[in-house]
């Protein structure tokens, strides 16, 4: 049972916590954005950039500012990344995701990447970062925005969900933008009901990548909105995936080698960070909306994923470098340090240390 003894001693892990170290991102950043992938914990610049990496680069660095305020080196890294965000949107506001090292932009549009330009862009608003870099990221975010109504993935639709809830935050006279929120929270209560079943408590018929980012992003919706049927959705969608992704009282995110279908088996390895980090999140915001003791708890396990309680026994972060591991293998860990696997993990930290000074 989880009592009040127990959640003081979490509680209490929060100022034990590594410290924040962003060494290996700025390691993995050049004056084009972050490299993708490393080999080990060295830069492999074949791998070229993503959007997607420098989206939540960014939004580390908002993260980052929002708890020490903004110096030069932050406002430096802020600037790389939206200037390569801008970079990739095309005139008709939709966004390539990938970019070879030589700056060859490589055509490949997603969902995904778009719902991650606007999560960024919003969240840039709603932040203590200079006016300048604001307008740009406005810019960037009203381009992108009619692209969010055409979308069929539940990520895709929930990142957008974040960035329109951070965009509310910064313009809260704006009334469009709540029917907007509405209008795509709407979309994944569909998803939720037409998927939903007993023993299958979701939005799609199976479990991939960054799955509490779905939930997180209704908490959202319900914090901007006070629609409770977002609560709810969020809340029991939230319980089935930690039910899901705990084995024997330790956190065990869906393997990447099968992933999970409904009515199979789920795949045990290779477990990443970004499911680990989005995780973390997630549970923070629950247990901001509703005190549960339950929330505290999945969010410690979830964290600590990281720092070796695993099914392996083996640290993932790497307190060295301040970097971390793209993967937890049957063998141990990738030895590679990418920046999926950095930035998700300093998204978490960040958000413990936001709880800590609360």
């Amino acid at each position: 049972m989880f009592g009040w003894k127990k959640a003081g001693k979490i509680l209490g892990w929060l100022g034990r916590m590594p410290p924040i170290k962003l060494t290996h991102l700025k390691n993995l950043t050049d004056d084009t954005g972050i490299i993708q992938h490393a080999k080990y914990a060295v830069p492999d610049r074949r791998s070229g950039y993503t959007v997607d990496d420098n989206s939540r680069a960014l939004i580390v660095i908002v993260k980052y500012c929002r708890l020490f305020g903004v110096d030069e080196e932050s406002l430096r890294l802020a600037n790389i990344y939206l200037s390569f965000i801008y970079h990739m949107q095309q005139e008709d506001g939709r966004v390539y995701n990938l970019m070879s090292y030589d700056r060859r932009v490589i055509n490949g549009y997603s969902e995904d990447c778009v719902g991650r330009v606007l999560w960024a862009c919003g969240y840039t608003l709603d932040s203590p970062l200079s006016e300048d870099v604001k307008l740009l990221a406005k810019e960037v975010f009203d381009k992108a925005l009619p692209h969010a109504f055409k979308m069929r993935s539940p990520r895709g639709i929930a990142y957008s969900i974040l960035g329109l809830y951070h965009y509310a935050r910064a313009f809260p006279e704006d009334p469009n933008v709540i029917r907007c929120l509405k209008t795509l929270a709407d979309r994944l209560l569909e998803h939720y009901s037409r998927n939903s079943s007993p023993g299958w408590v979701w939005f799609e018929p199976y479990l991939t990548y960054d799955n509490p980012r779905i939930p997180y992003a209704l908490s959202k919706a319900y914090e901007a909105i006070g629609d409770a049927r977002y609560l709810e959705a969020a809340v029991k969608t939230f319980k089935f995936l930690t039910y899901v992704e705990t084995i024997d009282e330790v956190y065990a995110p869906i393997g990447n080698n099968g992933w999970y279908f409904k009515g199979r088996y789920r795949a045990l390895y290779d477990q990443q960070p970004i499911e680990a980090g989005s995780m973390v999140e997630a549970a923070a915001s629950l247990y901001k909306i509703s005190g549960g003791r339950e929330y505290l708890e999945t969010m410690w396990k979830a964290f600590n994923w990281f720092l070796g309680e695993n099914i392996n026994r083996t640290p993932v972060y790497d307190q060295d470098t301040g970097g971390c591991h793209d993967g937890l293998t049957p063998e141990g860990v990738n030895l590679n340090q990418g920046a999926e696997a950095v930035v998700c993990y300093l998204m978490s930290r960040l958000e413990l240390e936001s709880l800590k000074k609360k």
